[in-house]
């Protein structure tokens, strides 16, 4: 009986300790990435482009790093038929890249990540999703690789 209370202890306090660590400790740093950095991932398509024909649809990805120190950037678009990948050596770019049509399965499916390789903070990746044009941003997972 002894050893069964001792593992249920040991598991609440490693879980409580495990949440603290996950909630509480990365909220500044969080802070300081979300007020440096900035990306979009937005799909336009021929409804909201004139200049297109129809099903020439494409993803727009806006990157800025408001303190300029990004020595470098690794882009990529994840579940194309072919994974989209570029390298770029500064603070700030915007990326086109054709995507005829809305996938069948919705954006989530396609998440849009950030290797930033930055002087003072280090190695920082960021991802997020792909929205169409004129909806609400989607949120930006900070991290560190």
């Amino acid at each position: 009986m002894a050893k069964k209370l001792g593992a249920v202890i040991s598991l609440v306090v490693v879980t409580v300790l495990a949440i603290l660590f996950l909630t509480g400790t990365g909220n500044g740093n969080k802070e300081i990435l979300k007020s440096t950095f900035s990306i979009e991932a937005v799909y336009f398509d021929e409804s909201n482009n004139d200049d297109l024909d129809s099903g020439d649809g494409y993803i727009q990805i806006t990157f800025k790093d408001k303190s300029e120190k990004t020595n470098a950037v690794v882009l990529e678009v994840l579940g194309m038929e072919k994974s989209f990948q570029k390298t770029f050596v500064d603070s700030e770019f915007v990326e086109i890249i054709s995507f005829p049509t809305t996938p069948k399965y919705g954006w989530k499916i396609h998440p849009v990540t950030l290797l930033i390789d930055h002087e003072e903070l280090g190695k920082i990746s960021l991802k997020t999703e792909i929205r169409p044009y004129g909806e609400p941003s989607a949120p930006i997972i900070y991290g560190n690789p």
